[in-house]
């Protein structure tokens, strides 16, 4: 496992919330994971692991995921498939 994806995992549960995860990075991240990644037209980008879904609204300028709301979804998402920097 490469140690810039663990990192990238841990910021995503970071206190205070993160807000410049870039995306990129952090797909890359989620798909070494297991996660398959559909982005759509409109921004949206559907995360797969697990057998679960969750639906993230992208950055339209720039290339860091910014909003708080969407990285705590993304937190919330994560920790229900068990995927936390405890368990990798």
């Amino acid at each position: 496992m490469s140690h810039k994806h663990k990192a990238l995992i841990e910021k995503v549960f970071a206190h205070p919330i993160a807000t410049n995860l870039d995306w990129k990075k952090l797909s890359s991240a989620l798909e070494h994971f297991g996660a398959t990644i559909d982005v759509s037209n409109s921004n949206k980008a559907k995360v797969f692991l697990k057998d679960q879904e969750i639906v993230l609204g992208l950055p339209h300028h720039g290339h860091e995921l910014a909003d708080k709301a969407e990285v705590t979804k993304l937190r919330h998402f994560l920790e229900s498939v068990e995927l936390t920097p405890d368990t990798i």
